[in-house]
C-alpha cells in the first residue's frame, strides 16, 4: 500500500516590522503636509542607518497610451543630489572625447566602449552620446532602452557639447521620464541636507516637470505628491 502524505500549506503574510508600523504612525494618511513639514516628517521617519535618498513621487494626469503625453526632461537641482553618478560618453570626435574626460567622464569611447556595453562590462549610471554617434547605438537598443539608459535629446544626453552634459550630470543633474503608470519618482537629495537644500530641490523639481507639462493633458496636471526616504514611508506634500 502507498502511503499518501498531504501536506497543508498556509500562507505566510510579511508582517510590517515594529519598526517601520512606528514610523507610519507619526504620519497622518489623510493630511498632506506643507513641503517643509514633509521634509522633516520624511527625516523623522527614515528607518536606515545609511545615509538615506530623500526621493520625491509624481502622480501626473497622463494618457500613457498617447505618444503626445509622455513627460521626458531633466532639471539641474540647485544643491545636487549627494549621489556620485557614473557617467559613460560615446562620441566618435576625438576632440570630444578628451573633453568629456577632462569634464569628469567615468568611461568614453566609441567602438570599443560599444563592444564593453555588449559584453556586460561597463558599468555606468547615464549614457551620453553625441548625435554623429547615434548610429553606433542601434544594436544597443535592446539593452540600454529597457534599462532606461538609452541617450535621448529630450533631457540632454544626445547632445553636440558632451563635456558639458558631463560636467551639469556631475554637479546634480538628474534625468525623469513617467513610467506606464503616469507616476515619475527621483532623487531630491540625501536626509544628511540642510531641510532647505531639500526644499529649494523639491522646487526646482517640481518647477520643472510644470515645464513640460504636455499640451494634450486636460484638467489637472499633478494630481498628487508624497515624500519617502530609502525604504521609508510615504508622506503626502500639499501643493
Amino acid at each position: 500500500m502507498t502511503t499518501q502524505y498531504i501536506i497543508s500549506m498556509k500562507k505566510v503574510e510579511h508582517q510590517p516590522s515594529k519598526r517601520y508600523q512606528g514610523a507610519v504612525a507619526l504620519i497622518d494618511p489623510k493630511k498632506s503636509y506643507p513641503i517643509a513639514a514633509a521634509v522633516a516628517l520624511a527625516k523623522q521617519t527614515s528607518m536606515v542607518k545609511f545615509d538615506a535618498s530623500m526621493e520625491i513621487h509624481i502622480r501626473l494626469n497622463l494618457n500613457t497610451k498617447k505618444s503626445d503625453q509622455q513627460v521626458r526632461s531633466s532639471v539641474a537641482l540647485p544643491h545636487g543630489t549627494g549621489k556620485t553618478l557614473r557617467v559613460a560618453v560615446i562620441t566618435i570626435d576625438g576632440d570630444q572625447q578628451k573633453a568629456a574626460k577632462a569634464a569628469g567622464a567615468d568611461l568614453v569611447g566609441d567602438q570599443d566602449l560599444i563592444a564593453e556595453i555588449k559584453d556586460g562590462k561597463a558599468k555606468f549610471d547615464i549614457l551620453v552620446a553625441t548625435p554623429d554617434s547615434m548610429k553606433l547605438l542601434s544594436p544597443l537598443a535592446k539593452i540600454l532602452g529597457p534599462k532606461g539608459l538609452m541617450p535621448n535629446p529630450k533631457d540632454g544626453t544626445v547632445t553636440q557639447n558632451a563635456a558639458e552634459a558631463v560636467s551639469q550630470l556631475k554637479k546634480g543633474k538628474v534625468n525623469y521620464k513617467n513610467d506606464d503608470s503616469g507616476n515619475i519618482h527621483g532623487i531630491i537629495g540625501k536626509i544628511s541636507f540642510a531641510d532647505n537644500q531639500l526644499v529649494e530641490n523639491y522646487q526646482a523639481f517640481i518647477d520643472s516637470v510644470n515645464k513640460v507639462k504636455p499640451a494634450g493633458v486636460k484638467g489637472t496636471y499633478i494630481r498628487n505628491i508624497s515624500l519617502s526616504t530609502s525604504m521609508g514611508p510615504g508622506i503626502k506634500v500639499s501643493f
